[in-house]
């Protein structure tokens, strides 16, 4: 077991946290990643309240595990972020400037906060606020950047600024990768784009094929996906060049539908929604974020095997780094 300040701190015994990727992020996953010890997440973009409460409190009889509930943008509701922080431990933020009053608010709700910032400036303002732990993300990330910085001269400053719990965002894929953020001062990472390939995730087979089938450079920041709430503010996100190609050479204003449970609706070309299993169509041609760790992503696994094998092999790593500086 990893010991950190963040897994004294939530009371889990992996300090890794499956990131909340839009609708990729299933309930199922987020369940899986908890149960295995992590911090299981989801978001709730584009959810009503009353779902999001369902969604809850099915988890929660699911597990007892750490679970998250992710809130972008400024476009905030208020009560359902209390109705989420009577629910989950944690309730995150992102894409938005760090508001005091949503903190205040989740916190009497019994919720700590995670903010995820792009800049050790975002990171003061942050804990300034009462956010009781920081993600720092790096601009090798999948999905929407915040900041400019790569990971690790970012996490160094944010780890310099503030004095809560820091999980690093942002090219990490492996044990290794865990390991090195944790040997540089992280207190836990938070991985979007290996999770994308594990059993549990809701994203589409051909996305998924994507990924593993991802090289060195593989992905780009683009507004080629800015139809989207995120992208009023700052229209940047990293997703696979395949996707960019595709949907800049595609000539149809509509690339699939989408099936609910009120039936079908459109996915117009260029719009934020990722390729999921209930969507059909041009999946080439859909947002497929990914970071720049698709290219360590080989192999789909259920997320608790990968949820171990993260944790043994960066403990392993960490134990024969200690070895080694003892020998000398």
């Amino acid at each position: 077991m990893i010991r950190t300040p963040l897994t004294d701190l939530l009371g889990c015994t992996v300090p890794i946290q499956q990131a909340p990727m839009g609708t990729v992020s299933s309930p199922l996953l987020a369940v899986a990643v908890a149960e295995a010890g992590g911090i299981g997440s989801i978001n709730t973009l584009g959810l009503a309240r009353e779902v999001i409460r369902q969604r809850l409190d099915h988890m929660r009889g699911q597990t007892d595990g750490v679970l998250a509930v992710s809130f972008l943008t400024d476009d905030i509701d208020a009560d359902a972020v209390a109705d989420a922080a009577s629910r989950v431990p944690i309730v995150d933020f992102f894409w938005s400037t760090p508001r005091p009053d949503l903190v205040d608010l989740a916190h009497r709700g019994g919720a700590l906060v995670n903010w995820q910032v792009g800049s050790a400036a975002e990171a003061r303002a942050a804990v300034e606020a009462g956010a009781d732990m920081v993600s720092a993300q790096g601009v090798e990330a999948g999905g929407h950047c915040r900041g400019d910085s790569p990971l690790l001269p970012l996490l160094c400053q944010v780890l310099d600024a503030v004095d809560v719990p820091v999980l690093a965002a942002g090219g990490i894929a492996d044990a290794r990768g865990v390991a090195a953020a944790l040997a540089a001062g992280a207190s836990g990472v938070r991985m979007g784009t290996r999770f994308i390939a594990t059993e549990e995730s809701a994203a589409h087979p051909d996305y998924v094929a994507a990924i593993l089938a991802a090289g060195a450079n593989s992905t780009r920041i683009t507004d080629a996906f800015n139809a989207c709430p995120l992208c009023e503010v700052s229209p940047r996100a990293r997703v696979l060049v395949s996707a960019i190609e595709a949907v800049e050479a595609i000539g149809v204003d509509v690339v699939g539908t989408m099936k609910g449970t009120d039936g079908e609706t459109s996915v117009p070309r260029r719009s934020w929604l990722p390729p999921t299993r209930n969507i059909s169509g041009h999946i080439e041609a859909m947002a497929m974020y990914a970071g720049e760790s698709a290219a360590l992503v080989d192999t789909v696994v259920p997320a608790a095997q990968l949820v171990r094998s993260l944790a043994d092999g960066a403990e392993a790593r960490l134990a024969s780094v200690r070895r080694s500086c003892g020998a000398r």
